[in-house]
């Protein structure tokens, strides 16, 4: 689908680098790629913003916060509290802390559903000066989140964090100081920290690493022995699917069973806030890599099932969506990538969608050339290796791509045909053709007698129904013109078979009987010229003419002339009754094996 290990390790190397080293001065950024889809920022909240703090949307006041309560700047974090000045500059500072302890113990909640709008967003229940952030409960003790719009005299409307919420935290400290796992843990992985994170929580998370792939991987082999079992009952191989689809299983499940043990370690918040950045953006990679390989095995059976049956225009139609699939699911994962990391995707969308008209108008004739190609290979007109005409021009296909197809022309040239003319042009599919026509014009010489003719036209037609390789259902021999140079007969038939090369044969061999026909009746082919006479001319064979006129005497007296055609029951007699090959021919019956 894509380079997997290379788009993992970009997206995993910005989100670990966003984790350790957001500086406090990147607020504004933050609240802008964590903004959620639903709330688009303000022009005013776009703008460089008044408060130093970035306490204008409630989001702000949150992320701004826990960033300075992270870094240890307890008297800055005082500043997002709502407290008088006198009180906080006696027990701001501990209460700030004891306030990220708490925010810290939270087990749920996002924190990109806070709302990045200057006056909040819409509460039932709760006043529109007010944003009620959820509830964080520890033991008995319980504590509502909620932060307060007043206005500051220097900076106008600021969010803060409203008093009657730090009257609790106290209380719900203690019950959460009582239940820290800090409390058995090393002074030394306690005390010191890596970006805002004790080092035990980040010695835990590494050394689950391999823990957790080792899991996935004997889950994938438990899920994997059935089919090695059935399989070595049947005698077959393993099959290959699924080894194709075990990679990303082997990574989602993994991924899964990582955060699971994250939450149990009860990470900080906003550390905890990138993990779980992190481990969607690896999720929806795996998902995605996970759903390509499941779809293509599923179009791999379908087009070897299309194939087996002898379709192969649905196999081609179907290898064509494979690859637009491909492409589809490439861009549902980009785009849930982004829209987990907070992007606002509505306006990427409208430009998208803009974009695309855009490209659809400059690039007409690559899409009618594209839907031209999945016209061709859905009415399967043609395949690959097939002879086909394409206005006048005849060769085999080699190739049915998206924009064009190619041909090797006669002359061995490599002709291409752009899908979106070859949806409209007449083509020709001489490959598919049942049976080959075989038309010619005999012209015989103008001096040939009626009785002659009658007996070329009769042993003529005795020798189509005769020949066991032509149609005689449709055969036919008439004559059809008197000229001043000659007396012309038309030949039509069909020959029975599917080879280009074989009807070749048979209507060279036809062509040899019908001349031997002509001189059995003591005439010859009209030559398109005059004769001038210097002398004597015998003219046509007096003996060969009687014996022709008695035959046709005969047959009159018998009633059994041809004309206008011969009799069914004489057709069904004279069937097969002509050997083909020829006697003394390499292919003959009667002949293999003779010297």
């Amino acid at each position: 689908m894509m380079p997997v290990k290379a788009f993992l390790k970009t997206l995993l190397g910005c989100a670990v680098y966003s984790s350790l080293a957001f500086p406090v001065t990147a607020q504004s950024a933050l609240t802008q790629i964590l903004q959620p889809s639903s709330t688009a920022a303000t022009p005013a909240a776009a703008a460089t913003p008044a408060d130093p703090l970035h306490r204008e949307t409630p989001s702000g006041t949150v992320f701004g916060f826990l960033q300075a309560a992270q870094s240890g700047n307890y008297q800055t974090a005082a500043e997002y509290l709502q407290l008088s000045p006198s009180r906080r500059k006696a027990e701001g500072e501990d209460l700030a802390r004891k306030l990220k302890v708490v925010m810290d113990s939270a087990r749920s909640g996002s924190l990109r559903r806070f709302s990045t709008l200057p006056e909040g967003d819409a509460q039932d229940g709760v006043p529109r000066d007010r944003q009620h952030l959820g509830t964080i409960a520890s033991g008995d003790a319980e504590m509502q989140l909620d932060l307060v719009r007043v206005t500051d005299p220097d900076t106008g409307k600021i969010w803060l964090i409203a008093s009657d919420t730090l009257g609790t935290v106290p209380e719900v400290f203690e019950q959460v100081e009582a239940r820290q796992m800090e409390t058995r843990m090393p002074a030394v992985l306690v005390r010191h920290q890596l970006g805002g994170m004790p080092l035990w929580q980040w010695l835990a998370l590494l050394v689950a690493l391999p823990f957790v792939a080792i899991a996935a991987w004997i889950l994938l082999v438990a899920l994997e022995f059935p089919q090695r079992w059935w399989a070595r009952r049947k005698g077959l191989e393993v099959d290959a699917d699924w080894r194709s689809v075990s990679a990303p299983a082997w990574l989602l499940l993994g991924t899964v069973t990582h955060r699971l043990w994250a939450a149990y370690l009860g990470l900080p918040l906003l550390p905890r806030h990138y993990y779980l950045l992190m481990t969607t953006v690896v999720v929806i990679v795996a998902t995605n890599w996970l759903a390509w390989r499941i779809l293509r095995v599923f179009l791999n059976r379908v087009r070897a099932r299309a194939l087996s049956r002898g379709r192969v225009g649905t196999g081609s139609v179907i290898s064509l969506g494979e690859r637009l699939i491909k492409a589809g699911v490439f861009v549902v994962a980009v785009f849930s990538v982004l829209g987990s990391l907070g992007f606002n995707l509505t306006t990427a969308l409208a430009g998208l969608g803009i974009g695309g008209l855009a490209i659809g108008f400059g690039a007409q004739k690559t899409i009618e050339n594209l839907f031209g190609g999945l016209s061709v290979l859905g009415d399967e007109a043609i395949r690959v290796g097939e002879t086909c005409r394409f206005g006048d021009r005849v060769g085999v296909v080699e190739d049915i791509g998206l924009r064009s197809t190619r041909v090797r022309t006669e002359e061995r040239s490599l002709l291409t045909i752009p899908n979106g003319t070859m949806a409209t042009i007449n083509l020709e599919n001489l490959s598919r053709r049942d049976k080959f026509l075989f038309k010619a014009d005999l012209s015989l010489r103008l001096e040939t007698s009626p009785d002659q003719l009658r007996h070329a036209l009769a042993a003529i037609r005795e020798l189509l129904y005769s020949h066991p390789k032509v149609e005689a259902a449709t055969a036919r021999v008439r004559f059809t013109e008197l000229r001043s140079s000659s007396l012309n007969l038309e030949l039509f038939c069909y020959i029975v078979t599917r080879e280009a090369t074989e009807f070749l044969a048979i209507r060279e061999d036809l062509l040899l009987r019908i001349l031997d026909v002509v001189d059995e009746a003591g005439t010859g082919l009209a030559i398109p010229a005059q004769t001038l006479y210097l002398g004597r001319d015998p003219g046509t064979d007096a003996e060969k003419k009687n014996a022709a006129e008695k035959r046709v005497e005969q047959m009159r007296a018998e009633k059994r002339l041809p004309f206008p055609d011969f009799t069914p029951a004489d057709i069904a007699s004279m069937r097969g009754s002509v050997e083909y090959p020829p006697s003394g021919s390499a292919h003959a019956e009667g002949d293999k094996g003779k010297p």
